[in-house]
Formats: C-alpha cells, structure tokens, sequence
C-alpha cells in the first residue's frame, strides 16, 4: 500500500541489511516533533472552535476535522522533509532560495499568523485564570505574557515543559473518556466525519476549525525542531532512516490529534447542540467536564486553559523566534538576539491585540480564521522550496507529492474565498 508515493511498510521497518529493525528504544530516540505539535491540538483556539461547532451545528462539521487531520499529515510530513534534508527550517529556506521581497512578505504573513496564534493562547489562559482567581481579563494576559516570555527566553521553560503537556494532555484524553459517558450518536458521527456539509453560515466556523488544526506556525515549527538534528549532515542512508521515523512520528502524533478534536466537537454537540444552548463565552464549556469530574469541572476546566494556554503560547513565542531569525537567515537560537526578539514581538503584539478585543469568545474564533486566511502562503511557498531539486536533491516532491500538495493548496484557498464572499454578501 502506497501512501504520498511511497510505501508504508517501508515506514514501519528498515529495508536493506544495512540497518537494523525498528525497535522501541531506537523509536524513542528520535520520535517526538510530532508530538510536540500536537500541543497545538488542545490549545484555547481549539477549544473555542471545536466547541462553537459543535455547539452551533452539531456533528455536521466533523468532516473538517477529517479534511484538516489529513491536509495536516500531508503538510507536517512535507515541511519535516525540508528541514531533515536540506538542515535548513522552512524561514531559514525561504531566506535563503526566495527573492528578496517574496520572503520578507511570505515571513512577514507568517509572523502576523504567529500573532494570532499567541493571541489566542494568552486570552484562553487569561480567560482560566479569570474563573479560577477573578482576575481581570486584561490583568491575567499581561501576567502570562511576562511567564511565556520569561520562559521561553531564558530556556527555563524545559524544566516544566514535561508537566505541563502532560496534564494538557490528559485533559485532551479526558474529552475521549467522556465520550463513555455522555449521551452522543455513533450515526451521526460517522456521517458527520464522511460527508462534507456546509450549513448556513457556518463558513467562518469552518475556517476556524482549518485554522485551529492546520496552524500555519506549526508547519514553520515542525522543520525547525527536526533543522536543528541536522540529519542532513550525516550519510544518505541515515538521511533515508530518519524520513521513515519522522512518517511514523507525524502519522501516530496527528491521529491523536484528530481523535481530541473530534472528541471536542462531539462532546459540544452532546452537551450544547441537544439542548439548544449556544456557547458565547470559553468559560461556559466547563459544563463539557461536568460529566466527567463533577462539581468541580469549573476549576479542573480553568486549571486546562491556564496549562494550555501555557504550553501553546510558548509553542508560538518558538515559531515566532524561528520566523523572524528566519529573516535573518539564521536558526532559532534563544540565546541570539533575533530569536529574542521574535520572542518578543510574537508575544507582546497578541497581548495589545486583546486590548482591542470587545467579545474575547469572538476573538479566539476570528483568531483561527486569520490562521485560515495566511495558510495558502505557507503551503505554496512549502510546494516552492520541497519540489525544487536543488535544495532537496532526489528527496524532492514526486510528480504525485507535488499534485497532492497542489490540490491542498487549492481546497484552502477555495474555503478562503468562499469565507470572503460570505462576508461580503
């Protein structure tokens, strides 16, 4: 069986007797970037759109979860390609190989989606600690921008990263878990995941949902931590070994993400879209935990978004660092004062953003469908740089790689213009 030109058995184990078999310990050693991604898939953005979804229409939008998770596998594994062999993160190659002012404005798109991102991270952890402490709005975001930036500048955060993905991801798990409990339709579900449907007025939900999972910073991401291996300095063969393993590590790491967010939406659609209870605010999703935990949903639920918001605000401060170091032609490095300011620039415009902000609710959805809108970018200028030979060498995009990336491209941008028109009209 054949997937994205090459076969997947050939994933799941070394071919010629040169290598040894894929075993557990090897695995470890090098799985892991896809996972780190898929933090992304529980961070405050998702929950907002998941829950709107789900909460406004139902199960009928489970087929963008499908969609997203599957453009998503395509694009990470694309993006991980890049920086395994050529050692160079997507920011650093369109540096690098773009004209001049085709990469300023391509990064500089990219910074803006970074923004957004951040934006949403700070205000769902922001909006946690409101619920849990009564603390201003604005008040909480400024506190999490201080520990975000403190942490991801000084490094420190890798002392607590640990923890906190993994209560974030039980969390995530919880949603599966609660799928035992709450009173949902397999039917519906299956039909929601399988058949595309487009109810009325649900574009911008929609967009949202694309922009929640297929996160443009996440792909800038991906080739920056596996740029920083710099596998491309070892043999062909061992270049070879570690395209199999990032597969696997892509593969596992995104259907976990497309089983949480499902789940996400399902259990909305569950609590929310059965009883005709629209959600205008994240703080009234804690009745999504009550099944599950009881009386103290509200506070486990606070305890999430300050975590969340956490782990995927420093995710962004990283792309963000990784972009604008990418202007420069150079890696993400903490201790460089362009990574620093990416650093700085990322977190501190989503924070005066939410100064802005009248309906945060609102804010956390049109968040996602900036996310949407900047995503045709990163995709062409990804297609631009993995199908050249000249960067990739024999690794770049087959003629089959380079029209499913092709048609990605086009879905995303269709959905764009089809948000656009709805806004118009």
């Amino acid at each position: 069986m054949k997937i994205f030109g090459k076969n997947i058995s050939a994933y799941l184990r070394f071919g010629a007797h040169k290598h040894p078999r894929l075993g557990a310990i090897d695995l470890l050693k090098f799985i892991g970037p896809g996972f780190l991604i898929t933090v992304g898939f529980i961070d405050p953005g998702n929950w907002a759109a998941n829950i709107a979804a789900g909460s406004l229409y139902g199960y009928s939008l489970l087929w963008m979860i499908t969609l997203s998770t599957v453009m998503l596998i395509i694009l990470q594994h694309n993006a991980a390609h890049l920086g395994i062999v050529s050692g160079l993160c997507l920011a650093e190659a369109a540096s690098s190989h773009f004209h001049k002012w085709i990469s300023k404005f391509f990064l500089t798109t990219a910074l803006l989606a970074v923004i957004a991102t951040a934006l949403a991270e700070i205000l769902g952890a922001a909006i946690g600690l409101q619920m849990l402490f009564k603390l201003p709005l604005s008040l909480g975001a400024i506190l999490t921008t201080l520990v975000i930036g403190s942490f991801t500048i000084f490094n420190s955060y890798k002392k607590v990263e640990k923890i906190i993905i993994g209560f974030v991801s039980l969390i995530g798990l919880s949603f599966l878990v609660e799928l035992t409990i709450v009173n949902f339709s397999w039917t519906e579900s299956l039909l929601g995941w399988s058949i595309p449907s487009i109810p009325s007025g649900s574009i911008p939900i929609i967009m949202s949902v694309l922009g929640a999972i297929v996160m443009p910073h996440n792909i800038f991401l991906h080739s920056e931590v596996i740029q920083s291996r710099q596998w491309n300095l070892e043999n062909e063969n061992i270049i070879k070994r570690q395209l199999r393993y990032e597969f696997l590590d892509t593969l596992v790491a995104m259907l976990i993400g497309f089983a949480i967010n499902s789940a996400m939406l399902i259990v909305a659609a569950a609590v929310f879209f059965k009883k005709g209870i629209v959600v205008t605010e994240l703080s009234q999703a804690e009745a999504t935990l009550r099944p599950l935990v009881g009386n103290t949903s509200a506070i486990v639920f606070a305890i999430a978004l300050i975590l969340s918001g956490f782990a995927s605000a420093i995710t962004a401060a990283m792309a963000g660092a990784s972009i604008f170091a990418g202007m420069f032609k150079e890696p993400l490095d903490l201790q460089d004062n362009h990574s620093r300011a990416g650093v700085l620039l990322t977190l501190v415009c989503g924070l005066l953003i939410i100064f802005l902000l009248k309906n945060p609710f609102q804010g956390l959805i049109w968040g996602q469908v900036v996310l949407s809108m900047q995503l045709p970018f990163t995709i062409i200028g990804l297609i631009a740089l993995t199908s050249s030979k000249k960067i990739m060498r024999e690794h770049a995009n087959t003629q089959g790689e380079f029209l499913t990336l092709l048609l990605i491209a086009t879905i995303v941008i269709t959905l764009n213009i089809m948000l656009l028109w709805s806004l118009i009209n």
